[in-house]
């Protein structure tokens, strides 16, 4: 049996490098330039509600290069369409949290489809089918099995996640719920599962949150916490989302954290602007960087964008 989900694992992420390499292909124009769009994030202090954002208001970069802005629209009314997976490590102990987390989802608006996944043990559960029924995704929520429950690979789990989302349409987004160590590779500086969940985030378009809860029996020390919380604020920061943490515990409690997020959700904005195609086969990852000059505005986008390579 465990020879069986291997496979099956393996041929899922076999098939998301395929899907992934493709999914945002755009053919240049005569110029040379191709057209990109990413989810961006515009926020006042301290997670504050903004000031309106014009397309004249943000600059855009790319590998150094100032790029032109050709769409700016903000993610409300007819553009609002969210798909919000929620992905929970086993491994935690979320009873005490269970009521704010239904709280958060029933809250969401009704523009917004709600996916519920537990990582248990080297799988991934699907617990609610991504849905506009909010109470009901609501009720599905469980309290999480503990040790004995505790994900092999987050990262894994997190990448059959990205494979349910990546076709779908509009802004595609995962909340991770974990403590961020990778228990198959072990606990290293640099984890070949996160990386390959970055890069499908990245060739998707798909912008990962991560909140930090401790799983499984760890006599941790404070040094591989530390790790692990990078592994999550990496994760966030690549692909444009927010990583949430206090401390190197489990907070105690989630709701200011949630009600950050919801803020998030709430200002987000679709961006388009056009940079040089690339000339490489497998296409090329591309550092990014969207500022402005408004003051008190903070704009959070993924590192990077991915350019597919010339089509045959």
């Amino acid at each position: 049996m465990l020879e069986f989900r291997n496979l099956l694992r393996n041929l899922a992420v076999v098939v998301f490098s395929l899907i992934t390499a493709s999914a945002y292909g755009q053919q240049p124009s005569n110029s040379g330039k191709v057209p990109v769009t990413a989810v961006v994030t515009v926020l006042g202090p301290n997670y504050s509600a903004p000031p309106a954002l014009g397309k004249t208001d943000v600059i855009v970069h790319t590998g150094g290069q100032r790029e032109d802005v050709l769409r700016w629209v903000a993610a409300q009314g007819d553009q609002s369409t969210l798909e919000l997976a929620i992905l929970i490590d086993d491994g935690t102990n979320l009873g005490p949290y269970l009521d704010e987390l239904r709280r958060f989802i029933q809250a969401q608006p009704k523009a917004t489809r709600v996916g519920l996944f537990y990582a248990t043990m080297g799988r991934t559960a699907d617990v609610a089918t991504f849905s506009t029924d909010h109470d009901a995704v609501a009720k599905k929520l469980r309290i999480t099995l503990g040790p004995a429950g505790t994900s092999t690979s987050i990262y894994l789990s997190l990448i059959d996640v990205l494979v349910k989302l990546q076709s779908m349409p509009g802004r595609r987004e995962i909340l991770l719920i974990a403590d961020g160590h990778d228990r198959l590779r072990g606990d290293l500086p640099e984890s070949p599962d996160l990386d390959r969940a970055i890069n499908g985030a990245l060739k998707t378009g798909i912008v990962i949150h991560t909140l930090y809860a401790r799983a499984g029996r760890l006599g941790s020390t404070s040094f591989r916490v530390t790790l692990a919380q990078g592994n999550l604020t990496q994760l966030a920061s690549e692909t444009g989302g927010q990583s949430f943490f206090q401390g190197l515990e489990t907070p105690v409690s989630f709701t200011p954290f949630l009600d950050q997020l919801d803020m998030v959700l709430h200002n987000q904005y679709f961006l388009t602007f056009t940079t040089r195609g690339s000339n490489k086969t497998k296409g090329e990852f591309r550092a990014f960087k969207v500022t402005t000059e408004q003051r008190n505005v903070s704009i959070t986008a993924p590192k990077r964008v991915f350019l597919p390579g010339p089509s045959k």
